[in-house]
């Protein structure tokens, strides 16, 4: 693509060197630069892009984007004011802004992204409708399945994987869209039909401060739509019962349509009724009207909320309410989202990615809703993040559970065992007890297993690995959880 087109999307300070260049791809890590290409030297946390720009120079770009005055005689010099939404705007006109060929819908909150976009996509599809997938567990692309870097990806690749969506026959997009990614203007530029609010609770105050702040960000997201020019009629779906989201509603401009949901009466989808078993969740929804059965394979009421957001955004999508009910009872396992662990026993295993203390309870409370013997729960914090909530988690497990099994999450560069000794805080029963090793906490839990016991694995879910300060081990609480059920006996009291 020509420059003189990708600098007319940036409005730019100042051009030094010619503009007749052809760029042949952007990076704004040095490593990926090929020739011809166009480099956004970009300010992270921990690095400074300008100080990597000789580097990328020399492995051929000719275009450099930059914060400040560069003398490269070998690449034109492009200045702008802050090159993380040049860098967001120079990636949509490169891909040919992709975002505007895809009905696109976002999702944000705290808990419940990852299952609600699944559910989404699965409606979709179950229409007839194309849908690809970006989010924490994976990122979904026609018939490909890639692994997710991060939740919401940085700007570039975020314009190139719908482009690539774009290629594949898909006429849709579900993306979790994050509180980090909205502050850093990764999401800037595209224009969504709708956009889910799930909820709010604490978390990521390491990055925001505040949840003040941390709710400021979000409300970007909303605040948005009300600028759209290309895709004029989005709608706002949001959790009622969620106290940030009735906020989010008086907040809002008056020309965007909003869809409440919720057990609120005043909520547009409104469940009740509700009952869960082992084989998922049933209720009554209120809408537009009429009343429907919803069944989803899902357990707890938190997927009663997941599920009521993904069908007011997949019928804001164009999908028939009641086709997009009967899809539902189809819906998968979301992995790491409450997930059984396959085993022929007297006592139910299951994992999940509550990782916050609100997401935990809710967790906690739909398994005593199962009516176990008893609950154990083997839960950690990870290392490098928000600190405040350690002992909040260990107060929840406290209350909630009949044993607890303090272990390690994803450390990082923090010592594991004064994380544990964080979440400790928050017990004031001696009913826990303390394993660093996270597989050997597993195997301890299913050891004390007893018919009609449910066991809960929080933090880690999906994820296949487990963070040190320097390294990265294989680690999966679903392999291991297995590994430790096939050595534990398979009768009691013989």
């Amino acid at each position: 693509m020509q420059l003189k087109i990708l600098a007319a999307a940036i409005s730019p300070r100042q051009i030094i060197g010619p503009l007749d260049r052809v760029v042949e791809g952007i990076a704004y890590d040095s490593r990926r630069v090929q020739r011809n290409f166009l480099f956004v030297a970009l300010r992270g946390e921990k690095t400074d892009g300008h100080q990597f720009i000789d580097q990328a120079v020399e492995k051929g770009a000719s275009v450099i984007v930059t914060e400040r005055e560069e003398n490269q005689a070998r690449a034109t010099c492009v200045m702008v004011e802050n090159t993380r939404p040049a860098l967001a705007d120079l990636a949509a006109a490169f891909y040919e802004r992709p975002a505007r060929r895809l009905k696109l819908a976002a999702v944000t909150g705290t808990n419940g992204k990852t299952t609600t976009t699944f559910l989404i996509k699965h409606i979709c599809e179950k229409a007839g409708v194309r849908c690809g997938l970006l989010g924490t567990v994976r990122y979904e692309i026609g018939d490909r399945v890639l692994p997710a870097i991060r939740t919401t990806p940085e700007a570039l690749e975020v314009q190139e994987l719908l482009a690539q969506m774009v290629n594949a026959g898909c006429k849709a997009a579900a993306m979790e869209v994050s509180s980090h990614a909205l502050a850093q203007d990764r999401t800037r530029g595209l224009e969504w039909d709708v956009a889910v609010f799930t909820n709010l609770t604490q978390d990521h105050l390491d990055f925001h401060g505040t949840m003040e702040n941390y709710f400021e960000a979000k409300m970007t997201l909303f605040a948005g739509l009300a600028e759209q020019k290309g895709k004029t009629k989005p709608v706002a779906v949001i959790n009622i019962d969620d106290r940030y989201g009735a906020q989010l509603v008086d907040r809002l401009d008056k020309k965007i349509s909003v869809i409440t949901y919720g057990v609120s009466a005043r909520a547009d989808f409104r469940a009740s009724n509700y009952h869960a078993e082992f084989a998922g969740t049933s209720y009554q929804l209120d809408a537009h009207g009429k009343s429907y059965l919803v069944r989803v394979p899902l357990i707890g009421r938190f997927n009663v909320a997941n599920s009521m957001a993904a069908l007011a955004a997949a019928s804001s999508m164009g999908v028939g309410l009641r086709e997009a009910i009967l899809s539902l009872s189809r819906s998968p396992q979301v992995p790491g989202r409450l997930e059984a662990v396959p085993a022929k026993r007297q006592f139910q295993v299951f994992v999940d990615y509550a990782h916050t203390d609100d997401a935990l309870l809710n967790v906690m409370k739909t398994l005593r809703e199962l009516s176990p013997r008893k609950l154990v729960v083997v839960l950690g914090c990870g290392g490098d993040r928000d600190r405040q909530k350690r002992p909040l988690m260990g107060r929840v497990a406290d209350q909630n559970a009949d044993y607890s099994i303090i272990t390690s999450d994803n450390p990082r560069k923090e010592d594991p065992d004064a994380i544990i000794a964080e979440v400790e805080k928050g017990f004031r029963s001696g009913n826990y007890e303390k394993i660093s090793d996270r597989a050997k906490a597993i195997a301890r839990a299913i050891e004390l297993a007893q018919p009609r016991d449910i066991i809960l694995i929080a933090g880690k879910g999906h994820e296949a690995y487990q963070e040190f300060a320097d390294h990265t081990v294989p680690f999966d609480d679903i392999q291991v959880a297995r590994q430790a059920l096939e050595n534990h006996p398979l009768e009691f009291g013989t």
